[in-house]
């Protein structure tokens, strides 16, 4: 019998990659957006149907659980993508812009986990795919929200896995480093107030690098396998980094202290402070 995916996010990015990657290898996948209307090549795929979900509504989370089990009669694993970052300096983010950060990338991913819990419990099987960040173990500079919201992400799902590791319910963290998505444009907000300027310098000599490795990255393939393997490997195996170089910086991260290895961010990310960057 087919298996079944449930993606959320996978109207572009990690998430469109992995509904191709699942559907190109046999299973059924539900891949949930909020327009999926406006979404044409997904359609088109064998295997592949598109529900409307929004994670920071819990009546869209449950209506697209029950229209995929309507629709494929089971649910083998659930990828939690969705999500979307607030860059920029903290002070100048508002409340409403913090509060859906975290509607998004943490309260929307809890609602997900909980609607699908009862119906894995009865099944006594499925594992959850949580995409975090290399980003939710260590920090880069002006990204203080997004940070804090994988960080959460981390905490949460190492701490399920214990309870719910004895029904038979798996939980994996995915960690993908910089890739090269539409997640440095479309799927990040640049935070501003005004009259606050004091941080301008910093932003236009900081930014433009970040957005420098971006470019250069890896495609969200990459991180498509990496959950497929997450999601078929039977293994116990709580974390996955993904992408050129993530495991590494992930082990310096562990080796080092703090004060060395923010010491290396900062050489690395302000470079262009010191290499006179014009305020502009």
């Amino acid at each position: 019998m087919k298996k079944t995916v449930l993606i959320t996010g996978a109207s572009s990015g990690i998430g469109k990659a992995s509904a191709l990657y699942f559907a190109q290898r046999g299973w059924n996948v539900a891949a949930t957006m909020r327009r999926p209307e406006l979404e044409t090549e997904l359609q088109q795929q064998q295997g592949i149907r598109l529900f409307s979900l929004d994670v920071t509504q819990p009546e869209s989370i449950e209506k697209a659980l029950a229209d995929t089990l309507a629709h494929f009669g089971r649910l083998d694993v659930v990828v939690n993508n969705a999500g979307y970052a607030i860059k920029g300096a903290f002070e100048a983010a508002s409340p409403e812009q913090i509060q859906r950060q975290f509607d998004t990338n943490v309260f929307g991913l809890m609602q997900v986990v909980r609607a699908v819990l009862p119906y894995f419990r009865q099944q006594g099987q499925g594992t959850i795919i949580n995409v975090a960040s290399v980003g939710g173990r260590l920090t880069f500079p002006l990204y203080s929200l997004y940070h804090s919201t994988k960080w959460a992400v981390e905490g949460f799902s190492e701490s399920l896995q214990y309870e719910l590791a004895p029904l038979g319910i798996r939980i994996k963290i995915i960690e993908p480093g910089p890739i090269k998505t539409d997640f440095y444009d479309r799927s990040q907000d640049l935070v501003t107030k005004e009259g606050l300027t004091a941080y301008t310098p910093y932003q236009q000599a900081v930014l433009p690098l970040m957005d420098k490795v971006a470019a250069r990255a890896e495609g969200p393939e990459v991180v498509a396998k990496t959950i497929y393997s997450a999601a078929t490997d039977g293994k116990s195996r709580l974390r996955y980094a993904s992408g050129r170089g993530t495991a590494a910086l992930l082990l310096m991260r562990r080796l080092l202290s703090t004060t060395l290895f923010m010491g290396m961010v900062r050489r690395v990310a302000e470079r262009g402070r010191k290499q006179g960057m014009p305020n502009q």
